[in-house]
């Protein structure tokens, strides 16, 4: 480093010349192309800037922590983490220092008190700096918008699901719950806080669901349909006023499933093609004929919904000897309830030399079902 002739505008001793280096200028004189020596810069040096005490509000439910005008999940797993994270974004270096390395040590000195210290070390102006600073972080434990809206039930759709002429089955419900949780934290992954599910309620004819906005209860009821069949239907309701006078509405999903799903064995009506076993709800039904084993699908006009009895499920089939197989149109199997051989139907799916096969004895008849569909 090469002595200049210039002198240092605060003191009067030579400062070395630093043109090209990056030395600083007077920071009383901005723009000055006239370096100060150490002597004067050190005498202004301030290595952190920190706040004399630093208040977090911290929900005491969720653990989300108010910054600016909201609310904002951190992920900390206790106090102290989120504290660290506070005193990390409130803390400035000096512009000037190279080679920054810090370190922090909490002291907890109460339920709503943590002390940081913090350890800093680094190079200006080629001379090692240290400091070494003590924040307090006052924690206040508030409840957040969102905590606030579930304690006091919030919602703002109701989604409905119901079945035509039947009640739900387990596994629908357990979908629709499942389905809900799904959307709900896919939406807090992207940071929407507003989305959570009030309350859920089985009833004898189906499932309830609060949630704490339409989307959610759109998109539930979709998806419901999407994978089961079925349609679905929305109404709004007036419940309230905003301050500026507009309209507050709540709007109700009403999911209604298919009458028959599938597995289900129905005997069409004004049809005597046999029945039917149910494979698909979706659009316009679905299945195969038990005595043909051909494929049947319902018109436009019937839908999902073709006019029907439901003879039984294919979970009450039983297996059941087969006597023998008397050509390609009929079978002789054991009657699983008498005992007797009876000649029955034989569907093409049924094989050339079975020694069981699934019966299903109804209203209708024997008929063997297939192994899947």
């Amino acid at each position: 480093m090469n002595e200049s002739r210039a002198f240092c505008p605060r003191c009067g001793d030579p400062v070395p010349d630093r043109r090209g280096e990056g030395g600083a200028n007077d920071p009383l004189r901005p723009g000055a192309e006239v370096d100060i020596c150490d002597s004067c810069y050190f005498d202004d040096f301030e290595f952190i800037d920190a706040p004399d005490r630093i208040d977090v509000r911290v929900c005491a439910q969720c653990g989300a922590v108010h910054r600016g005008r909201r609310w904002v999940d951190v992920g900390a797993q206790d106090y102290t983490d989120v504290a660290i994270e506070e005193v990390s974004e409130a803390l400035a270096v000096h512009v000037d220092v190279d080679d920054v390395a810090w370190q922090v040590e909490p002291e907890e000195v109460g339920p709503n008190t943590v002390r940081m210290h913090c350890y800093f070390t680094g190079t200006v102006r080629d001379t090692p700096v240290e400091e070494q600073v003590m924040i307090p972080v006052k924690i206040a434990r508030q409840t957040c918008t969102r905590c606030g809206r579930i304690a006091g039930d919030y919602y703002a759709s109701i989604v409905q699901i119901r079945a035509e002429g039947r009640t739900p089955t387990t596994e629908e419900l357990e979908r629709a719950k499942v389905i809900a949780e799904e959307i709900v934290a896919d939406m807090e992954a992207t940071g929407d806080r507003n989305a959570f599910i009030t309350k859920t309620t089985e009833t004898d004819d189906g499932l309830n669901m609060r949630v704490s906005t339409n989307k959610i209860g759109k998109k539930i009821s979709n998806k419901m349909v999407e994978e089961f069949g079925g349609t679905v239907n929305d109404a709004e309701t007036l419940v309230t006023e905003d301050e500026d006078g507009n309209g507050v509405y709540r709007v109700t999903f009403a999911v209604r499933l298919p009458p028959y799903i599938p597995g289900d064995v129905i005997d069409l009506t004004d049809d005597d093609e046999g029945p039917v076993l149910v494979s698909s709800a979706h659009g316009n039904l679905k299945g195969i004929r038990l005595r043909t084993g051909e494929r049947y699908e319902a018109s436009y006009e019937e839908g999902n919904a073709p006019d029907a009895r439901k003879l039984g499920e294919r979970g009450d089939a039983v297996e059941t000897t087969v006597v023998t197989v008397e050509d390609e149109r009929s079978i002789q199997v054991l009657d699983p309830e008498t005992y007797q051989a009876k000649t029955i139907s034989r569907p093409d799916y049924v094989d050339d030399d079975p020694d069981t096969v699934p019966v299903l004895k109804s209203r209708a008849g024997l008929h063997v079902l297939p192994d899947d569909v």
